[in-house]
């Protein structure tokens, strides 16, 4: 493969699209922890292990960490497709869906709405698995 094929990938913006998601949810978690604790914690040590006790922060905490139980087959799944030389195809159909349905997940996970968040949440895993099918298949 060659380096200018593979650096032209749609796959390889989607990762890089994939990390700019993963620092918004830190950023996220961070602004709403310091609104709630104060900068001073923010900037402290926090050897006090202070955890964030409004509704806000909280949900804000638990999107990250549900993101973060899908990324790392995310990058896997999709550095396979690269390698593999279809990064394109379901492949890159199965990571939107993916990608897409993580950002929609965040407000919805906000703003507390049940059933319909856990069903985004089914549509990326659903994404994950059509990559997982194009890699394998």
């Amino acid at each position: 493969m060659e380096a200018a094929v593979s650096a032209s990938s749609p796959m390889l913006v989607l990762l890089a699209l994939s990390v700019a998601l993963l620092v918004f949810h830190i950023g996220l978690q961070g602004v709403l922890s310091t609104r709630e604790l104060g900068s001073q914690w923010n900037a402290g040590p926090r050897d006090d292990a202070r955890e964030p006790k409004g509704a806000l922060a909280g949900r804000a905490a638990r999107t990250s960490a549900n993101f973060r139980e899908t990324y790392p087959a995310f990058v896997a799944l999709a550095l396979a497709l690269v390698l593999a030389g279809d990064p394109a195809g379901w492949g890159l159909v199965g990571a939107w869906l993916w990608f897409v349905a993580r950002l929609v997940y965040i407000p919805l996970y906000l703003a507390g709405i049940p059933y319909i968040r856990s069903l985004v949440w089914l549509v990326s895993l659903a994404g994950l698995a059509v990559m997982a099918g194009v890699v394998i298949f």
